[in-house]
């Protein structure tokens, strides 16, 4: 009996022995193929970046994954207790691997087998870590252990509140949102300090499942799933009876997180996101959770892109119907298929199905089945009989009116920009690059290089006025004929109208966009110099030296320009287009800031309010100040008198240039008030003529107009500054001379004060001249 007893001892002990040796083979040959866990230590996830407006108003983020990182210490410990009475309870207790939960996953699960339900697990937080971060979600047991062996090693080298801390941060919980602190903004629009017991337990229930327990897809069964984290939590002494049975008869609310990020400002953002990428690599700005700071004022910003669409849209009227998406066969399913023509919804159109033509009215149904009707007053700008321009089941743009009526609508051929900023900095307060965002990311304001036309204008006589010209020094305007060197045709410019008007003040030139007077100035201050001119303006970057670039025959951005009118208003200073403010990393550093202002006198002020901070800057001084306010008066000319003086029953102080180029392709209207400079552009894709009389003043003008009534407050539009140095004198706008006593059309004209004596403008002829070239300068 003791040798069977003996025999059955050494049998055990060498069952045990070569057991153990295989164990100890598995778990030697899986130790040296698990990655490296080291790194966790200090390891931040992934973090979206976030956009904010000039007001601290959230407008977009860039990411991957919708994460927002919480410290340990900042994770409320309901949130915690929550977490854990779901996923784990003894988490502060086990080493890596719960041993209790494993026997009791085995028992359970053969009993699941027999009944054929789902198989439970029995992972610790430190196992979902293991395989979060460092395995894949592959369901094996060579998975299992090297997911048990990545536990113990995690445990030893980092504490439990680190652990938790990379669980909380890294978990999905549906919706897009990665971590507790991204879903407690998408489902309840709250810091997650603000969670009560209720709100943290629907949170808990989500890792198990977070689509099928999402409360936005399923709100029954997201319920049940969250009354059992409160049980859990009232079975682990988190929370008492009584709170646990107030806390399952509350309703789920949700509330989800307030974007203010509109469609409006896609182009805007776009630009901004391009920018923050080129400057801090697409890795950066889509893992460290930067917050990038914009100028963006979402006010201004809708108003400008609802004037650009209108203007669009107005333009396009003009011209016509030309005809319906495309033609379908009535049918219940109609609208399958045409998702890709659908728009944003801020511009609130729908898309429709003809289903009857009437000789005054179309019947209509909606893609989302509303039936009604558009009539002839909806419909009359097609100026057609409906018979000869509809077929029933034609596919349409439509705009519910009220009461069932809509009125027709067409996406226009045409398409623009339209840029707001600030002219003492250079912000970028809105910008629009086209009709719609999710029709056409090209942007119209920032990327389409076109020709500025008479825009350019305003440059070639500032540089006049810098060399000696006043605004009522005398230029013909008469025909010319010019040879533009060697392989060049002769060039013939002519004034829009084809007239000649003689010798004609500078600003009588300006305010009616002579041509041919701009062109003799150009060509008298030479033509480099013009060229020069414009580089130094940042208009344009290498420009040909050919005369018709003083008519704006080379070609910029509505950016550029707008950027290049601001001098005008700030003193003759270049400013460059700021669509960034400001950068700061996820601690709060400055990375990037382009603020190029500084008080100059902030350490004398005192604590009174009698004293004002002195703010200087370090632009680049292109021109004086006082020929920045003699342009400024020219282009107030232009609106009173000139080509934009549409503008003035605004009863505004504005000033502004309107801009057409040959064959009416291209068309401008860059204006300003004392406070904002607003540039406009419209034209085609594929260049070609915009049609007869489609000027900057009949096309471009009226988009300016509409944000100006709609944006702008007599207090943005205060009267210009007159720099130091100039002299004021009334004098006949037609001749530029001192006006007599009994002249009864004058204007008030500003001088540089050099060029005052007496009460006399000096008369100079400096410029070399020649018999086709007639200058005077009074």
């Amino acid at each position: 009996m003791s040798k069977i007893l003996k025999n059955l001892f050494i049998g055990f002990i060498s069952f045990s022995l070569i057991s153990s040796i295989i164990v100890l083979a598995i778990l030697w040959n899986f130790s040296n193929n698990i990655p490296d866990y080291k790194f966790l230590k200090n390891y931040k996830p992934p973090v979206s970046s976030k956009v904010y407006s000039g007001n601290g108003d959230l407008v977009a983020d860039f990411s991957k994954e919708k994460r927002i990182f919480v410290p340990y210490g900042s994770i409320p410990k309901n949130v915690i207790n929550a977490f854990l009475s779901a996923e784990d309870k003894n988490f502060f207790s086990h080493p890596g691997v719960d041993a209790k939960g494993v026997l009791r996953a085995i028992v359970n699960n053969i009993k699941n087998v027999l009944t054929s339900k789902r198989l439970e697990g029995a992972s610790t937080i430190t196992q979902q870590v293991a395989k979060n971060f460092l395995l894949t979600n592959e369901v094996s047991l060579n998975r299992k252990i090297k997911e048990a062996i990545l536990a113990f090693r995690i445990e030893r080298a980092l504490s439990k509140e680190r652990i938790l801390e990379l669980y909380l941060n890294q978990i999905y919980l549906g919706s897009g949102a990665y971590g507790v602190a991204a879903a407690s903004l998408e489902y309840f629009d709250k810091s997650i300090k603000e969670l009560n017991y209720e709100e943290a337990a629907l949170l808990a229930a989500l890792p198990k499942a977070p689509s099928k327990y999402n409360p936005y897809r399923n709100i029954e069964l997201a319920k049940f799933r969250r009354d059992l984290v409160l049980k859990n939590l009232l079975d682990n002494n988190f929370i008492t009876e009584k709170n646990y049975q107030n806390f399952r008869k509350k309703d789920i609310q949700l509330k989800k997180t307030k974007r203010v990020y509109s469609e409006d400002a896609q182009y805007y953002i776009e630009d901004v996101r391009k920018n923050i990428i080129e400057i801090l690599s697409y890795e950066k700005v889509y893992n460290q959770g930067f917050n990038i700071n914009t100028p963006i004022n979402l006010e201004l910003q809708k108003i400008a892109t609802n004037s650009l669409r209108n203007g669009l849209i107005k333009y396009d009227q003009r011209k016509g119907w030309r005809g319906p998406l495309l033609n379908k066969s009535y049918s219940k399913s109609w609208s399958v298929g045409l998702d890709k023509y659908d728009l944003e919804n801020s511009i609130d159109w729908k898309i429709a199905i003809i289903k009857k033509i009437s000789k005054f009215s179309l019947e209509i149904e909606t893609k989302d089945k509303v039936k009604g009707i558009i009539d002839y007053n909806n419909i009359s700008w097609t100026k057609k009989e409906l018979d000869d321009l509809f077929r029933v089941g034609d596919i349409i743009y439509v705009k519910y009116i009220r009461d069932n009526k809509f009125s027709l609508k067409q996406l226009p051929k045409i398409n623009g920009g339209i840029v707001v900023m600030d002219p003492f900095t250079g912000r970028v307060i809105a910008l629009s690059g086209g009709f719609s965002f999710k029709n056409s990311e090209f942007n119209r304001a920032s990327q389409a290089l076109r020709q500025p036309g008479s825009a350019f204008k305003p440059f070639v006589y500032a540089l006049a006025l810098e060399n000696n010209y006043t605004p009522s020094s005398l230029v013909l305007d008469a025909p010319l004929v010019l040879d533009q060197g060697t392989d060049l045709k002769m060039w013939k410019p002519e004034n829009y109208g084809k007239k000649f008007y003689g010798p004609s003040t500078l600003r009588i030139g300006l305010e009616k966009s002579r041509n041919l007077m701009t062109v003799r100035i150009a060509q008298n201050l030479g033509v480099d110099k013009v060229a020069e001119f414009s580089k130094n303006l940042g208009i344009y970057e290498d420009p040909d030296e050919l005369l018709s670039i003083s008519l704006g025959s080379a070609e910029t951005t509505l950016l550029k320009l707008t950027s290049a009118y601001s001098a005008f208003v700030n003193g003759g200073k270049l400013v460059s287009p700021i669509l960034i403010d400001r950068v700061q990393d996820s601690e709060g550093n400055t990375i990037l800031n382009n603020e190029n202002r500084s008080c100059l006198n902030c350490d004398k002020l005192s604590y009174t309010g009698k004293d004002f901070p002195d703010v200087g800057d370090n632009f680049k001084q292109i021109f004086s100040p006082q020929t920045a306010y003699q342009i400024t008066s020219l282009l107030e000319g232009v609106v009173k008198r000139g080509t934009g003086k549409k503008l003035r029953d605004l009863n505004l102080n504005l000033a502004g240039k309107t801009g057409t180029t040959n064959k009416n392709t291209d068309a401008w209207f860059i204006g300003y008030t004392s406070n904002y400079v607003i540039g406009v552009y419209v034209g085609m894709d594929n260049p070609q003529p915009l049609g007869k009389f489609e000027t900057g003043s009949k096309t471009a003008l009226p988009i300016f107009k509409e944000f100006i009534e709609s944006a702008i407050r007599k207090s943005d539009a205060r009267p210009f500054k007159v720099a130091d140095g100039i002299t004021m004198m009334v004098v006949d706008p037609t001749t530029g001379q001192k006006a007599k006593f009994s002249s009864k059309d004058t204007i008030l004209e500003a001088y540089k004060s050099k060029n005052v004596i007496d009460g006399k403008v000096l008369y100079s002829n400096n410029n070399r001249l020649d018999t086709n070239n007639i200058l005077k300068f009074y």
